[in-house]
Protein backbone atom coordinates (compact mmCIF):
# COMPACT_ATOMS: atom_id res chain seq x y z
CA UNK A 1 0.00 0.00 0.00
CA UNK A 2 2.85 2.48 0.96
CA UNK A 3 4.17 1.71 -2.44
CA UNK A 4 1.31 2.71 -4.64
CA UNK A 5 0.80 5.74 -2.28
CA UNK A 6 4.26 7.04 -3.02
CA UNK A 7 3.89 6.15 -6.52
CA UNK A 8 0.37 8.48 -7.01
CA UNK A 9 2.78 11.03 -4.78
CA UNK A 10 5.50 10.82 -7.87
CA UNK A 11 2.22 11.23 -10.49
CA UNK A 12 1.56 14.54 -8.84
CA UNK A 13 2.37 17.85 -9.82
CA UNK A 14 5.02 18.84 -7.30
CA UNK A 15 3.10 22.66 -7.03
CA UNK A 16 -0.48 22.29 -7.82
CA UNK A 17 -1.09 18.72 -6.92
CA UNK A 18 -2.69 17.76 -9.88
CA UNK A 19 -2.49 14.20 -11.06
CA UNK A 20 -1.29 12.84 -14.14
CA UNK A 21 -3.53 11.84 -16.78
CA UNK A 22 -4.68 11.47 -20.03
CA UNK A 23 -4.89 15.37 -20.59
CA UNK A 24 -2.44 16.78 -17.93
CA UNK A 25 1.50 14.90 -18.85
CA UNK A 26 3.67 15.88 -16.40
CA UNK A 27 7.50 16.30 -16.87
CA UNK A 28 10.46 15.57 -15.01
CA UNK A 29 12.82 18.48 -13.10
CA UNK A 30 15.39 17.82 -15.45
CA UNK A 31 18.11 19.12 -12.97
CA UNK A 32 17.66 16.71 -9.94
CA UNK A 33 14.83 14.02 -11.55
CA UNK A 34 12.78 14.13 -8.34
CA UNK A 35 9.68 15.63 -8.48
CA UNK A 36 7.37 16.33 -11.69
CA UNK A 37 5.53 19.30 -13.07
CA UNK A 38 2.44 19.67 -15.13
CA UNK A 39 3.72 23.59 -16.60
CA UNK A 40 6.47 25.75 -16.64
CA UNK A 41 4.42 28.18 -14.50
CA UNK A 42 4.15 25.67 -11.71
CA UNK A 43 7.91 24.51 -12.13
CA UNK A 44 8.25 28.59 -11.69
CA UNK A 45 6.37 29.17 -8.55
CA UNK A 46 7.87 25.92 -6.86
CA UNK A 47 11.13 26.95 -7.56
CA UNK A 48 11.80 28.70 -4.20
CA UNK A 49 10.69 25.55 -2.01
CA UNK A 50 12.53 23.20 -4.22
CA UNK A 51 15.59 24.64 -4.82
CA UNK A 52 17.90 23.45 -1.94
CA UNK A 53 16.96 19.69 -2.06
CA UNK A 54 17.26 19.57 -6.24
CA UNK A 55 20.95 21.60 -6.09
CA UNK A 56 21.98 18.57 -4.07
CA UNK A 57 20.69 15.99 -5.67
CA UNK A 58 21.73 17.67 -8.91
CA UNK A 59 24.92 17.23 -7.92
CA UNK A 60 25.29 13.58 -6.58
CA UNK A 61 23.96 12.88 -9.87
CA UNK A 62 27.09 14.71 -11.30
CA UNK A 63 29.57 12.53 -9.18
CA UNK A 64 27.33 9.21 -9.85
CA UNK A 65 28.30 10.41 -13.77
CA UNK A 66 31.63 11.54 -12.69
CA UNK A 67 32.56 7.97 -11.14
CA UNK A 68 30.42 5.81 -13.01
CA UNK A 69 32.88 3.32 -14.73
CA UNK A 70 33.57 -0.42 -14.99
CA UNK A 71 34.94 -2.87 -12.16
CA UNK A 72 37.97 -2.76 -14.33
CA UNK A 73 39.70 -1.29 -17.73
CA UNK A 74 43.00 -2.33 -19.38
CA UNK A 75 43.79 1.25 -18.40
CA UNK A 76 44.64 0.43 -15.02
CA UNK A 77 42.81 2.78 -11.64
CA UNK A 78 43.41 6.28 -10.98
CA UNK A 79 46.60 6.41 -8.52
CA UNK A 80 44.57 9.14 -6.23
CA UNK A 81 40.92 7.79 -6.36
CA UNK A 82 41.73 4.31 -6.89
CA UNK A 83 38.51 4.02 -9.35
CA UNK A 84 39.34 2.10 -12.57
CA UNK A 85 40.10 5.04 -15.56
CA UNK A 86 37.91 5.68 -17.81
CA UNK A 87 38.05 4.59 -21.28
CA UNK A 88 36.90 7.44 -23.20
CA UNK A 89 40.83 9.15 -23.62
CA UNK A 90 39.38 12.67 -22.94
CA UNK A 91 38.27 11.97 -19.05
CA UNK A 92 41.57 11.31 -17.81
CA UNK A 93 45.11 12.99 -18.55
CA UNK A 94 48.64 11.72 -17.99
CA UNK A 95 51.81 14.24 -17.13
CA UNK A 96 55.46 13.23 -18.04
CA UNK A 97 56.95 14.00 -14.50
CA UNK A 98 55.56 10.59 -13.32
CA UNK A 99 53.71 9.20 -16.34
CA UNK A 100 50.56 8.25 -14.29
CA UNK A 101 47.53 8.20 -15.90
CA UNK A 102 44.69 10.58 -13.81
CA UNK A 103 41.16 10.41 -13.93
CA UNK A 104 39.12 13.64 -14.84
CA UNK A 105 37.31 13.91 -11.40
CA UNK A 106 41.01 14.07 -9.21
CA UNK A 107 42.13 16.31 -11.89
CA UNK A 108 39.25 19.11 -11.60
CA UNK A 109 39.67 18.24 -8.14
CA UNK A 110 43.31 19.66 -8.05
CA UNK A 111 42.32 22.25 -9.91
CA UNK A 112 40.02 23.64 -7.71
CA UNK A 113 42.64 23.54 -4.18
CA UNK A 114 44.45 26.90 -3.84
CA UNK A 115 47.96 27.45 -5.51
CA UNK A 116 48.17 23.68 -7.04
CA UNK A 117 46.92 24.64 -10.64
CA UNK A 118 50.96 24.31 -11.71
CA UNK A 119 51.78 21.02 -10.35
CA UNK A 120 50.96 17.72 -10.85
CA UNK A 121 48.29 16.14 -7.95
CA UNK A 122 50.10 12.94 -8.50
CA UNK A 123 53.68 13.69 -7.30
CA UNK A 124 53.63 17.56 -7.06
CA UNK A 125 55.77 18.26 -9.56
CA UNK A 126 55.67 21.23 -11.30
CA UNK A 127 53.98 20.61 -14.80
CA UNK A 128 55.80 21.18 -18.18
CA UNK A 129 55.71 24.74 -19.94
CA UNK A 130 56.78 23.13 -23.43
CA UNK A 131 56.04 19.65 -25.13
CA UNK A 132 59.88 19.77 -25.40
CA UNK A 133 60.23 19.91 -21.57
CA UNK A 134 57.29 17.04 -21.37
CA UNK A 135 59.37 14.90 -23.89
CA UNK A 136 62.35 15.60 -21.92
CA UNK A 137 60.08 14.00 -19.18
CA UNK A 138 59.27 10.88 -20.85
CA UNK A 139 62.60 10.14 -22.07
CA UNK A 140 63.85 10.59 -18.43
CA UNK A 141 61.27 7.48 -17.41
CA UNK A 142 61.72 5.68 -20.18
CA UNK A 143 65.15 5.15 -19.08
CA UNK A 144 63.53 3.84 -15.74
CA UNK A 145 61.74 1.12 -17.91
CA UNK A 146 58.63 2.81 -17.89
CA UNK A 147 56.18 0.88 -20.31
CA UNK A 148 53.72 4.09 -19.98
CA UNK A 149 56.24 6.72 -21.33
CA UNK A 150 57.57 4.30 -24.29
CA UNK A 151 53.85 4.37 -24.72
CA UNK A 152 53.33 8.11 -25.23
CA UNK A 153 56.21 8.70 -27.22
CA UNK A 154 55.03 5.71 -29.73
CA UNK A 155 52.39 7.47 -29.95
CA UNK A 156 54.07 10.70 -30.61
CA UNK A 157 56.24 8.59 -33.43
CA UNK A 158 53.74 7.15 -35.19
CA UNK A 159 52.17 10.43 -35.55
CA UNK A 160 55.12 12.26 -37.14
CA UNK A 161 55.26 9.11 -39.06
CA UNK A 162 57.97 7.29 -37.68
CA UNK A 163 56.37 4.06 -37.63
CA UNK A 164 59.98 2.13 -37.40
CA UNK A 165 60.34 4.29 -34.09
CA UNK A 166 56.58 3.94 -32.93
CA UNK A 167 57.00 -0.27 -33.46
CA UNK A 168 60.33 -0.09 -31.46
CA UNK A 169 58.84 2.01 -28.44
CA UNK A 170 55.47 0.31 -27.93
CA UNK A 171 57.04 -3.17 -28.75
CA UNK A 172 59.37 -2.42 -25.27
CA UNK A 173 56.37 -1.19 -23.43
CA UNK A 174 54.19 -4.25 -24.75
CA UNK A 175 57.12 -6.53 -23.31
CA UNK A 176 56.71 -5.21 -20.09
CA UNK A 177 53.37 -5.67 -20.21
CA UNK A 178 51.64 -2.68 -21.18
CA UNK A 179 47.84 -3.52 -22.91
CA UNK A 180 47.82 -0.50 -24.48
CA UNK A 181 51.08 -0.98 -26.50
CA UNK A 182 49.86 -5.05 -27.64
CA UNK A 183 46.71 -2.77 -29.04
CA UNK A 184 49.09 -0.80 -30.77
CA UNK A 185 50.99 -3.38 -32.05
CA UNK A 186 48.31 -5.64 -33.57
CA UNK A 187 47.26 -2.93 -35.23
CA UNK A 188 50.18 -2.50 -37.25
CA UNK A 189 50.49 -5.79 -38.18
CA UNK A 190 46.81 -6.12 -39.37
CA UNK A 191 47.11 -3.10 -41.39
CA UNK A 192 50.93 -3.29 -42.52
CA UNK A 193 51.93 -0.32 -41.00
CA UNK A 194 55.83 0.00 -41.03
CA UNK A 195 55.63 -3.82 -40.55
CA UNK A 196 54.56 -6.64 -42.88
CA UNK A 197 50.90 -7.80 -42.50
CA UNK A 198 51.31 -10.84 -40.25
CA UNK A 199 47.73 -11.82 -38.83
CA UNK A 200 49.20 -13.85 -36.42
CA UNK A 201 50.98 -11.48 -34.88
CA UNK A 202 48.14 -9.14 -34.70
CA UNK A 203 45.90 -12.02 -33.14
CA UNK A 204 48.74 -12.56 -30.79
CA UNK A 205 49.37 -8.87 -29.57
CA UNK A 206 45.40 -8.19 -29.96
CA UNK A 207 44.97 -11.18 -27.12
Amino acid sequence: MMSAAADEVDEMCASCGIPAGDDIKLKNCTACYLVKYCSIKCQKEHRSQHKRACKKRAAELRDELLFKQPESTHLGDCPICFNPLPLDPKKSAINSCCCKFICGGCLNAWKLMENTKETCPFCRTSVPETQAEADRNYMKRIKANDPIAMRQIGAKRENEGDYSAAFEYWTKAAKLGDAESHNQLSIMYQEGKGVEKDEKKALYHFE
